[in-house]
């Protein structure tokens, strides 16, 4: 295959999808082969109360040292590829190319404004009965400066 060539890619909507059921229905699809594009990674959310959310993630942040590591993703579209490296088996190299075949932005790049998007209706927000927040809140919250 050539540079020139266009890679058939899956663009998925992340808006109002529960993170964690959503990246491990992309890790699967990438394990089968398929190139996956996540847009609006920012909007995707988290399910549980605001106030234990962030502070589960503060605490992590505390895990390592800040030169060495592991180094922790505060941007909503590193938090989000993250979520779904985590759903692969990355040391393998069957994970390492499903990884590479991800993309993830933050809001939508404009060449991919147009482009067909799917999105999960089962795993949307809507049917959650209990409180979550935006992967773009807690982002702000861990230290994000947009």
């Amino acid at each position: 295959m050539s540079k020139h060539e266009e890679v058939k890619a899956t663009i998925i909507d992340a808006k109002n999808l529960v993170l964690g059921r959503m990246a491990s229905k992309v890790a699967k699809r990438l394990l089968d082969g398929e190139t996956i594009i996540i847009v609006n990674a920012g909007d995707a959310v988290i399910s549980g109360k605001r106030s234990s959310v962030i502070s589960e993630a503060k605490d992590f942040l505390q895990v390592g040292h800040f030169r060495k590591g592991p180094l922790h993703p505060r941007r909503p579209d590193n938090i989000v590829k993250k979520v779904v490296r985590g759903m692969l088996p990355r040391r393998r190299p069957k994970g390492k190319e499903a990884l590479k075949r991800l993309k993830v932005f933050i809001g939508t790049p404009q060449e991919l404004e147009d482009k067909e998007k799917e999105g999960f209706s089962e795993i949307n927000a809507t049917n959650l009965r209990c409180p979550y927040i935006r992967v773009s809140d807690l982002a702000r919250n861990i230290g994000w400066k947009e």
